[in-house]
């Protein structure tokens, strides 16, 4: 059994990205895996790093909450809309805010350049958009993904890192979302 942290970034409630997020939880609670799901727009906290890394800035409860199902977590599930070419910005706030405390831990410990504090973990992003996946990848170069893959996960140490992208989800039917939601729970069960 594994322990699954789903994290959906967006600050909009009852979105395709939180209908994603649920399918995953779903699949994985019937593959037997324990799966806390955080869905950031209903959530209250402060997405904004306010003194960077130079003092630690206090979590508010459900960061608490999401900070220790993120360091109990086997495997994490990152799902979120590109917006303006990239996550979020409640996303990377998020991400910022409740890896902060064991950044500047490590900082201070002396640990020079590997911060690979979460080595161990696996991760899974399923990002949703307007273009063409394919488009997204070739033309852009994904560099949302990228980013959220080699500078932050990679950066922390979680690796394999595993990505999904749903292109043109506005113009996809009915159809064709609800196959992407069955697709999402096979992952969810498989804990991949």
């Amino acid at each position: 059994m594994a322990k699954i942290a789903i994290i959906v970034g967006t600050p909009l409630q009852d979105s395709y990205c939180e209908a994603v997020g649920r399918a995953y939880q779903r699949g994985a609670e019937s593959g037997g895996h324990q799966a806390d799901l955080f869905v950031l727009g209903e959530m209250r906290f402060d997405a904004v790093l306010r003194e960077g890394y130079r003092r630690e800035q206090p979590l508010e409860p459900d960061l608490v909450a999401a900070r220790d199902a993120f360091k109990a977590a086997d495997h994490l599930v990152f799902v979120f809309p590109l917006w303006c070419g990239d996550m979020p910005a409640i996303m990377k706030g998020f991400i910022e805010r409740i890896l902060q405390s064991d950044l500047l831990a490590f900082q201070k410990s002396g640990g020079g350049a590997n911060w690979k504090v979460y080595a161990g973990k696996s991760a899974r992003i399923i990002m949703t958009m307007g273009m063409p996946g394919w488009f997204y990848r070739w033309y852009y170069g994904a560099h949302a993904l990228k980013l959220m893959k080699r500078n932050i996960l990679g950066f922390i140490g979680i690796k394999p890192v595993r990505s999904t992208i749903f292109g043109m989800i506005e113009a996809a039917g009915d159809d064709k979302r609800h196959a992407w939601l069955y697709e999402v729970e096979a992952m969810g069960h498989a804990a991949d």
